[in-house]
């Protein structure tokens, strides 16, 4: 068993009778030694048997129960060596009442130390033996013994315990002491004197109970309570509260547990001592020093001013300046100090004790390192379906080189100020051109701002590419145009220019940087020119075109061109007409008709010039002949049904001798149905 050993020396001489009977017997916890030095039999004459037959003579009575089995031993040590002590162990589990013979008992009759030992054998001690033979204990047993000072002297003893057993006790408990005891004071400068509790002025009155809280420290079914003897704090006797305390008298603390759920447990009484001590001195104030965060480069912190460890006793008053001589003349002080908003400077401190003791110090107030940041641009392509618009990673903005840091994202700078309103989407955030705020905080709690600049790259086409028309049977060049980083054609060619392409469309990845813009570009075939309509005056045919491009050309052969549209002099019969427009396309050809001409008929029937007969064009489409007279007016009109013919009639009746003009009109057989028109005029004889 670990050794415990609590030596108390009592130099007092006051005589208390309870301890020196067994029913008050002192409980010893975990294998802790009280040395009552008493100085009488006790209240009750005891029946001690066994070797300890005779009278009692300054008996201690102590009751102790097994908290693990093994072996158990223990050492009663006079402090004067020439003290002759003899004791009894008595039990187990039995009541003071039916104590009966020890079972360990020792009347050495010799001066020095007795106890039990693993090295006797002898439960008695033989005949005048120093040593009794060990004890086998088990957990749970309770045994009581007495110590008789056979010398009756004054001076004391010292009681330690051995062996493999331990002895029960609420203070090695950590179920029952989750917290450490706090003894009151600081340690003295003196080594092993007790603990000193530091006093303006002595001698004063004082409440002790004022430091029960702090010795019990949260720890539960504990109590204290003070005493200003050693014998008064073992038996627990004449407790103090307040009283007028000095320099010089020791004053003790009793430590005591009681479980509140079972009267009878062993452990119930169990106690510890300390001592303490006051002395008189004034209090001593620190110097402290303040770290806050200068946020965002405002040039000042906040600062709690309560928190500086200028002096250690929760207690004591602290008033805040600016300056000493507010201090000393104890005006201007600062009324806001656990909100202290101040650049680094230094603030005074006037510290006062409960016992009115005061003490000066001073606190620097100072700055962490400032969170430095550089504005930041970034760049995005623009989104296809939305043009205006980018997604950007607002984490990949550089703002700043440090580590250890976190980064939030707002979209105004109040919002950063204010926290609010946080961008939760910062990897990929949808903006057009805009700005965004960053606020960025270091491991110390401090921030800073700063701006990012969002700029969306629109697309970037080029000036040069246009749709082309051109002929329908050509091919031509595509150029997309300098000043681009790379080309990809939907040819598969990733160069500046496509050659020899024909109609269709065709796209073109321009890439600017690390962007891409798609072009569509076209070619578009040329509109052909139509001749819409011939006019044939006797071998003359003016031509009129529509569609195209002007100005035309026109041939007769496709390969001798003229800009009029009129041809003269031109055979009888079939005729060909070449036009294309500028685009110098392939010419679109139509063949044309001029018929024979006829200019005069005598209907007179003798079947010699009777009529005007255009039946030969009878293979032309939608032909038709009419006449006019000389006012304009349509006299007659043939077609399939008068089979292209006229005898010089209108109406079934013979007109009158004259000039008259006719037309005759048909659609060429060619893709567009050319509309051609013989113009002419006819005499009529009719003989009257």
């Amino acid at each position: 068993m670990k050794k415990l050993l609590l030596f108390f020396i009592l130099i007092t001489s006051q005589i208390f009778y309870s301890q020196s009977d067994c029913v008050s017997a002192i409980p010893v916890c975990g294998n802790s030694g009280f040395s009552y030095n008493s100085q009488d039999d006790g209240n009750i004459a005891e029946e001690l048997g066994g070797c300890l037959s005779t009278d009692e003579r300054y008996t201690v009575w102590y009751t102790f129960t097994i908290a693990t089995s093994g072996t158990l031993t223990f050492t009663i040590d006079p402090v004067v060596f020439a003290d002759d002590y003899d004791f009894g162990v008595y039990g187990p589990n039995l009541t003071c009442t039916t104590l009966g013979n020890p079972i360990r008992c020792n009347y050495s009759g010799a001066d020095g130390p007795t106890g039990l030992s693993l090295t006797s054998t002898d439960p008695n001690g033989g005949t005048f033996g120093q040593w009794s033979s060990f004890m086998d204990v088990i957990a749970g047993q309770t045994y009581y013994l007495v110590i008789d000072n056979f010398s009756q002297s004054s001076t004391g003893f010292s009681l330690n315990w051995g062996g493999t057993a331990t002895l029960t006790s609420a203070f090695n408990n950590p179920a029952l002491t989750p917290n450490p005891f706090i003894p009151p004071g600081t340690p003295s400068a003196t080594p092993g004197a007790p603990n000193e509790i530091l006093k303006c002025a002595l001698p004063m009155q004082f409440d002790f109970t004022t430091l029960s809280a702090g010795i019990i420290n949260g720890n539960p079914n504990f109590t204290v309570t003070y005493h200003d003897t050693e014998n008064n704090a073992i038996t627990g006797n004449s407790p103090i509260t307040t009283a007028l305390v000095n320099g010089t008298t020791i004053y003790y603390y009793r430590l005591k547990y009681t479980d509140p759920a079972n009267p009878t447990n062993p452990i119930n009484g169990c106690f510890q001592l300390g001592e303490f001590k006051f002395r008189q001195g004034n209090i001593v104030a620190n110097n402290a020093t303040l770290t806050e965060c200068n946020n965002n480069g405002a040039g000042t912190g906040t600062f709690n001013l309560t928190t500086a460890t200028v002096f250690g006793d929760p207690t004591a008053t602290k008033k805040y300046y600016t300056s000493l001589a507010n201090l000393n003349a104890d005006t201007n002080a600062i009324t806001n100090p656990t909100a202290y908003v101040s650049a680094p400077a230094t603030i005074y401190v006037k510290v006062t004790s409960v016992e009115g003791c005061t003490d000066d110090s001073t606190i620097t107030l100072t700055f962490h390192p400032v969170v430095v940041l550089t504005p930041a641009t970034l760049e995005s392509c623009y989104i296809a379906t939305a043009i205006s618009t980018g997604a950007f990673d607002l984490t990949s903005a550089n703002v700043t080189s440090l580590t250890g840091i976190t980064k939030r994202f707002f979209t105004t700078q109040a919002n950063a100020l204010a926290g609010t309103n946080e961008i939760l989407n910062p990897t990929t955030y949808i903006a057009t051109n805009s700005e965004v705020y960053v606020r960025v905080t270091n491991s110390n709690g401090c921030y800073a701002i700063t701006k990012i600049t969002l700029k969306v790259l629109p697309p970037v086409k080029s000036t040069v590419l246009k749709d082309k028309t051109i002929c329908i049977e050509a091919r031509t060049t595509l150029d997309a145009g300098p000043g681009f980083d790379g080309y990809e054609w939907s040819t598969g060619a990733t160069t500046q220019t496509i050659q020899d392409v024909g109609l269709g469309q065709y796209w073109v990845k321009l890439q600017t940087g690390k962007c891409f813009t798609m072009q569509l570009v076209s070619v578009l075939p040329s509109q052909q020119p139509v001749i819409a309509s011939l006019d044939i005056t006797n071998n003359t045919i003016t031509v009129s075109v529509t569609g195209g491009i002007a100005p035309y050309q026109y041939s007769l052969d496709g390969i001798t061109w003229q800009e009029s549209n009129v041809f003269t002099n031109l055979p009888r019969g079939e005729n060909k007409i070449y036009v294309k427009d500028s685009f110098d396309c392939n010419p679109i050809v139509v063949q044309v008709t001029v018929p024979n001409l006829l200019n005069a008929i005598t209907p007179n029937g003798d079947n010699v010039n009777d009529e005007v007969d255009y039946s030969a064009l009878a293979y032309k489409k939608n032909l038709v002949f009419t006449v006019y007279n000389r006012y304009g007016n349509k006299i007659y009109e043939s077609d399939k049904l008068r089979n292209y013919k006229w005898n010089g009639t209108s109406g079934g009746k013979k007109i009158l001798t004259g000039t008259y003009w006719y037309t005759i009109t048909w659609n060429e057989s060619d893709a567009s149905n050319t509309q051609t028109k013989y113009s002419g005029w006819i005499l009529v004889k009719n003989r009257e």
